[in-house]
């Protein structure tokens, strides 16, 4: 069955690194828009006059996006070449960023958090599907993570510059330029999968029920693969601790260990870098050493590193404590990813890659949502047991993986 094609022949190394390079901006506008929502977050209440639990709808439209992803994906690879999904992704991104720049009502701007989602679905899935298929995937793959992780660090930083000098929506101008950028990058990149599948029908209607088909057994053959489920549960835990780590850390703080509330963003900032020169330094020691025994070991260490952060009273050790965190947590993603790519035959593999990243996505909006609804109610100190049972789930579901079989086809 064709499905989504990744290129057979090596692009001459120019036409790759140049792919490899708009893969990884793409990643790192990816970053940019979602790092700097926390910072943001007030002056959005504040502008639009609702409370904390309002912003449950956010993270609900973000889920959306993913969804819709993950549902169309199989269907639209029916016709569209690399090319296609990345611009398409792309153009879904610029399109978020418009309507943001200028305060949209509020069941608008939610709907701007479907558009950045589905965009992200579309551009992240295929560019991780084209990184992990080339020579020594596994550390462009963490290149790519860490220019995420860039992103992440960065956002916050200007998102706080230009809402507190400015008017908040004004930040969004940022990720607008450089979305526009992404998408000038992926057309010129990318320019020769630049078209759409051909495929000879009796009619356009056989043709349309041919392609349902296909998707349809497509989905089926992802969704029979128990590989593809537990892989799923793994990045449903792993994001689901490092976005709720990310969101709350600073209010846990704040109320609990009374840090000051101008200084301690910086400790979130700290995660976020930790994660990226975790993704840069620890991929090819996790690749050379053994995936499975590696990131187990991150684990074990990211457990202990977060019991520090639960039961020493102090905000330097928190801060270091967290730093450490995000370093060890790095290589989770991509090296997930790498396994995937091992595990999945070609036929499948943008289609299981989106619904794993579904996955991901629900817990990286549930588990958030799930510890403010509880913090409401019993206080925020219980984001720390929350923290260690996630980390715990996401160790169980790593073990449980089966043994991968390479698929490079």
């Amino acid at each position: 069955m064709e499905t989504l094609s990744i290129e057979t022949e090596a692009p001459p190394p120019h036409r790759l690194i140049l792919k490899l390079i708009s893969a990884g901006f793409a990643f790192f506008v990816a970053g940019i828009n979602d790092g700097s929502l926390g910072p943001l977050i007030p002056h959005i209440r504040d502008c639009y006059e609702i409370k904390e639990d309002k912003i449950a709808i956010i993270y609900a439209a973000t889920f959306c996006g993913w969804f819709v992803t993950a549902l169309t994906n199989s269907y639209l690879a029916q016709y569209f070449e690399l090319r296609i999904f990345l611009a398409l992704g792309a153009a879904f991104q610029v399109l978020a960023q418009v309507l943001r720049a200028w305060i949209p009502p509020l069941p608008l701007f939610a709907v701007t958090f479907v558009f950045a989602s589905l965009g992200q679905g579309y551009q992240d899935t295929h560019a991780n599907t084209f990184v992990a298929s080339i020579k020594a995937g596994h550390r462009w793959l963490a290149f790519i993570h860490a220019m995420y992780m860039a992103g992440c660090l960065v956002g916050p930083f200007v998102a706080t510059a230009v809402a507190s000098s400015s008017g908040w929506n004004l930040f969004y101008l940022v990720p607008l330029g450089l979305g526009l950028l992404n998408l000038a990058l992926v057309l010129f990149a990318f320019y020769d999968t630049l078209r759409f599948k051909r495929r000879p029908e009796p009619s356009a209607m056989e043709g349309q029920q041919s392609n349902m088909q296909n998707a349809l057994k497509e989905m089926q053959k992802t969704l029979a693969l128990p590989g593809v489920w537990v892989l799923s549960l793994y990045f449903f835990f792993f994001l689901g601790a490092v976005i709720t780590a990310g969101g709350w850390t600073v209010e846990y703080l704040i109320q609990v260990r009374d840090g000051d509330p101008d200084n301690m963003g910086y400790v979130a900032a700290g995660l976020s870098g930790g994660g990226l020169l975790g993704r840069l330094i620890l991929a090819e020691p996790t690749h050379r050493l053994g995936e499975r025994r590696m990131i187990l070991l991150y684990v074990l260490l990211c457990l202990a590193l977060e019991l520090v952060f639960w039961l020493v009273p102090n905000i330097i050790a928190a801060a270091v404590a967290i730093s450490l965190f995000g370093f060890f947590s790095g290589p989770f993603l991509a090296t997930g990813i790498s396994v995937a790519v091992k595990m999945l035959t070609v036929d499948i593999r943008s289609s299981a890659l989106a619904f794993i990243f579904v996955l991901g996505q629900v817990g990286g909006s549930l588990f958030p949502a799930i510890t403010g609804i509880i913090a409401s109610r019993v206080g925020v100190s219980v984001l720390q047991p929350m923290l260690v049972g996630l980390l715990g789930a996401t160790g169980v579901t790593w073990c449980l993986l089966p043994k991968a079989t390479v698929h490079r086809d």
